[in-house]
Formats: structure tokens, C-alpha cells, sequence
């Protein structure tokens, strides 16, 4: 797979993007929030800091260079995306947010949107299903989260088979779906398969693998 930059087009340096294993990618208003998004996160990473997931966001790391890059980058080294969103929230900042999350869908990230009872998602997501905060009711959302932390392992199991079952056939996906399973889980075993499948393919493969890879080498 080819992963152009939304800055201008074009392919990226190989081996540019560091990637971030069990890591959540917020994409919500940052700066001055409102105060319910404040909550929302807090309750957010106590329930996901349990199953090793961290999370971060567009202000997490400081480059000095192209922001839209910038957010891409961390996009692309992250498997979870989360948009936190408030009737609070401004439009320009809604369309943002779901700006990102089109990009971490487009590639390949699993994604999730939480929102209060009263906010409106945009029109293109209104088949999204959502988990909903409300502040009455932190059981719930307590619940719903660790079904979804639920559902992220089941998809780095698949994620984990596809690549076994691919790696003979289609080395070049195998190590798409390795990636995936070891963004999803950090397992050092699942790295090293990547690698291997990398480091007994053909040369011309794995010329093209990785300098079709923006991704570090190995995963």
C-alpha cells in the first residue's frame, strides 16, 4: 500500500514515521475545551490506562513544522482513533475533528466517536455507531469503553491470523496485517514475524516494501 502526504501529494521519506503501539489518537478541541470534554477524557484514559492504552493528541508533541504533517505523522504511527465531541463544540473544530478521523479511517485505523447526548455528528457519519457520555450515568460509559477495548483485541487476533495465513502468499500484506496486530497489541513477537517475513523475501520484494513504507523498518 502507498501512503501519500495530505501536504503535498507526495510519498514520505521511508522509515519517517515512529510507530506508536497501544496508543489512542484524540482528535477533539484542544486550547481552551470545554469543560465536559475535560471530563470526558479523564474518565477515558482511567478506564483505557488499565489495558496498557495511552492517549495522545495534536498537542502532544511540539515539531515546529507543518502542522497538518504533523498530525498525519502521529496519525499514521497510532492503530485507535477517538473523537470526543460536546454540543459545546464549535463547528469549525467539529469539522476538523472529523477531518482526522476520515484520515485515520482512509487508513486503515480502527476508530471510535464519543459524544454527549446532545451533540450532532456530521451527516456522513450518522450510520457511526458512537458511544454516548453522559455525566448521570458513568457506568455506562465505563461499560461501553471496555466493550470496545474488547473488540480492539479481537481485532488484533484477526489482524495477527491474516498475517500467518497470508505470509507465503502475499508477503507484502502479511506484513500489513503484522503491523496492525502489533499496533493494537506492542507484542514484540509479532514485530519479529514482520521482519522475518521482510528479511527472507525476495530482494525485489523487499525493496519495495520498504521503500514503499513510510513506516520504521521491521514493523
Amino acid at each position: 500500500m502507498f501512503y501519500y502526504r495530505p501536504t503535498d501529494g507526495d510519498l514520505p521519506r521511508p522509515g519517517s514515521v515512529v510507530t506508536s503501539p497501544k496508543t489512542c489518537f484524540i482528535a477533539t478541541a484542544l486550547g481552551n475545551p470545554p469543560a465536559n470534554i475535560a471530563a470526558i477524557r479523564e474518565q477515558l484514559s482511567d478506564i483505557l490506562a488499565p489495558a496498557g492504552f495511552q492517549c495522545i493528541d495534536a498537542g502532544s508533541r511540539r515539531t515546529g513544522r507543518d502542522l497538518l504533517e504533523k498530525i498525519w505523522k502521529m496519525i499514521m504511527s497510532v492503530p485507535v482513533g477517538i473523537a470526543i465531541i460536546t454540543e459545546d463544540v464549535r463547528p469549525e473544530t467539529i469539522a476538523n475533528i472529523f477531518y482526522e478521523i476520515g484520515l485515520l479511517q482512509q487508513l486503515g485505523k480502527e476508530t471510535l466517536v464519543i459524544k454527549t447526548p446532545q451533540a450532532n455528528v456530521p451527516s456522513d457519519f450518522v450510520r457511526t455507531e458512537y458511544i454516548e457520555f453522559n455525566s448521570q450515568n458513568k457506568t455506562a460509559f465505563k461499560k461501553d469503553i471496555k466493550l470496545y477495548i474488547n473488540y480492539l483485541n479481537e481485532q488484533a487476533s484477526f489482524y495477527f491470523t491474516m498475517g500467518i495465513e497470508l505470509a507465503a502468499s502475499n508477503p507484502a500484506l502479511a506484513v500489513d496485517y503484522y503491523r496492525r496486530a502489533y499496533l493494537l497489541t506492542g507484542d514484540k513477537v509479532i514485530q519479529k514475524k514482520a521482519s522475518d517475513i521482510i528479511k527472507h523475501c525476495s530482494a525485489d520484494l523487499r525493496e519495495a516494501i520498504l521503500d514503499n513504507s513510510p513506516f520504521t523498518k521491521g514493523v
